[in-house]
């Protein structure tokens, strides 16, 4: 497995925990009937298994009959899990459990985390811990920032693909004056020790936020700035921009992109970049929207898949059985969710019956390797992830072969009728994305104008 794909994987399963943390923040449980469980690496299940045991006895003691019930259930399945492993995986393993009595719900997940996790956690309360879990999200390449001009200082990080703001400041310098005689060394040196007091602060500031119980908190210092303040706080190669505060963050983010080329930030950048490239330059390698990217994974022509991280599409497997036995997937948003014909036969007007409904998103996660495609999942922090949401829907690919859409747009058009919502919009975008992608439009909104619709806001 290449470097590009082991880092993808790994962003994907990143993404796979915050969805668990979420849902599991989220959940609430009578009494004490919620367990959280994390055994760390190179532990014994055995000690564990005896510490179970040792805690059932306790629990069997509970006066609430409901809440001893529902304890003794969550311990039970939690002794039932642990005889599934002979020993603790190498990265540790992490566990949730919760049984109500009388009620329907039951949960039970186990799983070995995506890198090891050093915590040790045994806890019952009517909440799931994951305080744990959401440490381990914390990207190990978080580099600072320092931004300085004459107007002032801002202190930053960039940790994995969220730019952060920690702390940020202006100055009143005094202006240089044309004095003469003997007043001149006198207000001379005014300018001098302001500057000096200036720089002394920056570098208290950055002790303060870079520096943790006498070891940096950072993987590496970045600065930058529109004058020589820079220069005089460190003697090392520094990077000049022309501007400072937020837009001067920016542009050294861009100007450190070599040295910062490891973190998410950047790879995002360059991917989305990439796929716009494929677009301006009319190749016919890329993909948007749910129905073409999904059709082109049919195809195994997707290099690399491209998903917004917050992608709100659910997929739905539905059947007839009054006259088919075949599967019928539909991809619907919110708003679609809500009109009931989607899930009704068309020709007899028979209510389907629901197989399977599943996040896009998740589906797509659990199975993209068997289209032979990278799943990239992006943000829409930076400026180019926000374009790619807005202007493309939050999904698309980008291709190893051209593959003509329109035409297979065509060939379905001969068989079914004309759907406007579906296909009106590739169709106008496919031959007009090029030229109004060159000058900022947004492609969906150029297929509204070319038919004299408005988009919705």
């Amino acid at each position: 497995m290449s470097g590009k794909e082991t880092s993808a994987d790994r962003n994907v399963e990143i993404w796979k925990i915050k969805k668990l943390i979420k849902s599991l923040e989220m959940a609430r449980g009578n009494g004490t009937s919620m367990i959280s469980s994390i055994i760390p690496p190179k532990d014994q299940i055995s000690r564990v298994s005896k510490m179970l045991a040792d805690e059932f006895g306790t629990a069997s003691n509970i006066k609430s009959r409901v809440n001893r019930l529902s304890v003794l259930g969550a311990m039970t399945s939690v002794q039932h899990r642990l005889k599934l492993y002979t020993k603790v995986p190498p990265n540790g393993l992490c566990g949730t459990i919760v049984t109500e009595e009388g009620k329907e719900k039951k949960v039970n997940i186990d799983f070995e985390p995506f890198k090891p996790i050093y915590t040790s956690l045994y806890l019952w309360d009517n909440k799931f811990h994951t305080e744990a879990l959401t440490a381990l999200l914390a990207d190990d390449n978080k580099f600072g920032f320092i931004v300085m001009d004459g107007n002032g200082a801002l202190f930053g990080t960039l940790p994995g693909n969220t730019r952060e703001v920690l702390h940020k400041y202006t100055v009143d310098l005094p202006k240089k004056h044309g004095r003469g005689g003997q007043s001149a060394l006198r207000f001379a040196h005014l300018p001098m020790e302001k500057r000096h007091n200036y720089v002394h602060k920056v570098a208290e500031v950055a002790t303060q936020l870079f520096i943790t119980n006498d070891k940096p908190n950072i993987a590496g210092l970045i600065l930058a700035g529109s004058a020589d303040f820079k220069t005089e706080l460190s003697q090392s190669d520094i990077a000049d921009v022309s501007y400072g505060g937020e837009n001067g963050f920016n542009q050294t983010i861009e100007l450190a992109a070599e040295s910062l080329q490891n973190v998410k930030f950047i790879q995002e950048k360059k991917l989305i970049g990439r796929y716009f490239d494929e677009i301006s330059q009319d190749t016919g390698k890329y993909c948007f929207g749910v129905e073409d990217t999904l059709r082109a994974l049919e195809l195994d022509s997707v290099e690399t898949l491209i998903c917004w991280e917050n992608l709100d599409i659910q997929r739905y497997a539905l059947k007839n059985h009054a006259n088919s036995t075949s599967t019928t997937v539909l991809h619907l948003t919110p708003e679609q969710e809500k009109d009931k014909t989607h899930f009704t036969d068309k020709e007899t007007g028979v209510e389907m019956e629901l197989i399977e409904s599943q996040a896009l998103l998740e589906w797509l996660a659990n199975n993209y390797k068997s289209f032979g495609a990278t799943l990239e999942i992006i943000t829409d922090k930076s400026q180019e992830g926000s374009q790619f949401v807005r202007g493309f829907g939050g999904i698309g690919g980008i291709l190893r072969y051209k593959v003509d859409f329109q035409s297979m747009q065509l060939d379905e058009l001969d068989n079914e009728d004309f759907d406007l919502d579906n296909k009106l919009i590739r169709s106008c975008v496919c031959d007009e994305i090029t030229s109004y992608f060159r000058m900022g439009f947004s492609p969906h909104y150029r297929c509204y104008l070319n038919v004299g619709f408005i988009p919705p806001l």
